[in-house]
């Protein structure tokens, strides 16, 4: 884990009337970190998030995104950061036009050449934005956002729509920004993507974190009961333990070798995720 701190909260809150969109969440993400927050719809995380970018006031709390407050910072400090929404562009101009503009928004931009290679268009940079595929579009959309070299990039539902094949194609990219130091927030619904980038989750459920740790532990996930799954002579069994491994050699010693159908499994990151936010679905 990184030991600077990228983006800092400790109490925040936001209603909108009688509604908590945000009821004292605290988080810390270090820079290098790829951090997501997971929650259901109306959770609170758009609310965080567009806090967090300067696009929306907290009622309460202290929030700082590279040292400065977002509701104070100035446009120096926006061009520090990076946004891709989850609205994708339709431009008429084309790629390579697109990026180029956005680069001069930027005091100290990345070649518009070079972005538009790493992220898969170039060989459609003279093509208009509005005769991209979806998945083509937000690449176009990750350019923008990283033209201007951001330390922090937030990224909302960015495979939305997305094959499984231009998915595998993104997150790749979403690993190399991390690799060459980005930190990265981004929300999903995508409980595998989650699991494939980030770090560390959070989870939200009615404006507040009711889980927070790396993926593979979240909700005590390696402590929980595994279910041991293999083909008996009277068909598939299972079996919920606490100690896989005692069961799977007792089943060798019983098979004499190979367990037909043997299966080892977990919670998935789904089945964590669905118990953590119980009554807020």
């Amino acid at each position: 884990m990184k030991s600077e701190t990228a983006i800092a909260v400790r109490g925040l809150r936001k209603s909108y009337g009688s509604t908590l969109a945000a009821d004292g969440i605290d988080l810390d993400i270090s820079r290098g970190e790829v951090f997501a927050l997971l929650g259901p719809n109306g959770a609170g995380k758009t609310t965080t998030v567009e806090i967090l970018e300067g696009y929306r006031h907290r009622d309460g709390g202290t929030v700082a995104v590279l040292g400065q407050d977002p509701a104070k910072a100035d446009r120096s400090w926006r061009a520090r950061i990076g946004i891709v929404l989850q609205l994708t562009a339709e431009p008429e101009l084309t790629v390579a036009e697109m990026v180029s503009m956005f680069a001069e928004f930027y005091p100290l931009p990345r070649d518009p050449g070079e972005v538009i290679e790493l992220v898969g268009l170039g060989g459609l940079a003279a093509r208009r934005g509005r005769q991209l595929s979806g998945g083509q579009r937000r690449r176009l959309d990750v350019a923008l956002g990283i033209v201007g070299r951001p330390e922090v990039l937030f990224l909302d539902e960015p495979t939305t729509g997305f094959d499984p094949e231009a998915r595998r194609q993104f997150w790749e990219l979403i690993k190399h920004l991390a690799a060459d130091g980005t930190t990265i927030l981004l929300t999903t619904h995508y409980l595998p993507e989650a699991e494939a980038l980030a770090d560390r989750v959070a989870v939200l459920a009615s404006g507040r974190v009711v889980a927070l740790g790396e993926p593979a532990t979240l909700g005590g996930r390696v402590t929980q009961d595994a279910q041991v799954t293999w083909e008996a002579a009277d068909g598939r069994r299972t079996v919920q333990t606490a100690a896989p491994t005692k069961v799977v050699t007792e089943l060798a010693a019983q098979f004499g070798g190979e367990i037909p159908g043997l299966a080892v499994t977990r919670p998935s990151l789904e089945d964590v995720y669905l118990e953590l936010i119980g009554a807020d679905r």
